[in-house]
């Protein structure tokens, strides 16, 4: 059997992480918050019990947040299967990192489309206003606040993996330590202004900057790899 070339199998799932993350993110801006400090109207308030309405529009940026997830992580697997040896003890970080982040994304993602609605409509309230995505300050928003942390840490142990003589790679270096420093910075900022009231403030910024690096990084990444091929 023919074995694929491994910056093909790099290039194409770049590319599709851009997408996937174009989808997240363009399906996510047509889903206002309905609940917390950014809510304009009709806002849904504790116990957050009557929800039924909004689901699933309210829910169908998760779908293909799972996926780019998923590609995530398989996207720094096959980085880390192509670096050399030298720089191969980051990219096994980064991917055990990204790993992680992944996890926890995902199970925080699909406990939302599986859990929280079918309970609602048999009328099991319990527990729901500490799991539900509508709660500002509930465990979703934590998981995800965690989750994209992790990543943008995974995203910066790449960095020493490129090489600062070759433009492109040049750029995927500066997007990966922006996005580091502007999710911990974020994080820094939003936690001493707000402290335990930060509600999902630092969520948004964080989805905000992991998915513009992801959509970048990955068209970028994608003719990184694709113009090995020709070499």
């Amino acid at each position: 059997m023919k074995v694929p070339n491994l910056n093909l199998v790099i290039s194409r799932i770049s590319f599709l992480t851009a997408i996937f993350g174009i989808i997240s993110l363009g399906i996510g801006m047509f889903s206002p918050p309905v609940s917390g400090p950014f809510c304009t109207g009709n806002c849904i308030d504790y116990p957050y019990t009557n929800i039924l309405s909004r689901f699933p529009r309210d829910y169908f940026w998760m779908f293909p947040a799972i996926i780019l997830n998923l590609l995530f992580v398989g996207l720094i697997a096959m980085i880390h299967r192509t670096s050399e040896i030298s720089k191969s003890f980051y990219s096994q970080i980064a991917l055990s990192f990204s790993i992680i982040s992944a996890a926890i994304l995902i199970i925080d993602y699909f406990i939302q489309i599986t859990v929280i609605q079918p309970s609602l409509l048999k009328g099991e309230m319990n527990g729901i206003s500490i799991l539900t995505q509508y709660n500002p300050h509930g465990i979703f928003i934590a998981l995800e606040e965690i989750g994209y942390l992790i990543m943008s840490l995974a995203l910066l142990l790449l960095v020493p993996i490129f090489s600062k003589s070759i433009k492109l790679e040049r750029a995927i270096i500066t997007i990966f330590i922006l996005c580091f420093a502007l999710t911990f910075s974020a994080f820094i900022i939003i936690a001493a202004k707000y402290g335990l009231n930060r509600e999902y403030r630092f969520e948004v910024a964080a989805i905000t900057i992991n998915w513009f690096t992801l959509i970048l990084a990955g068209f970028i990444l994608s003719v990184i790899f694709r113009r090995k091929i020709l070499n």
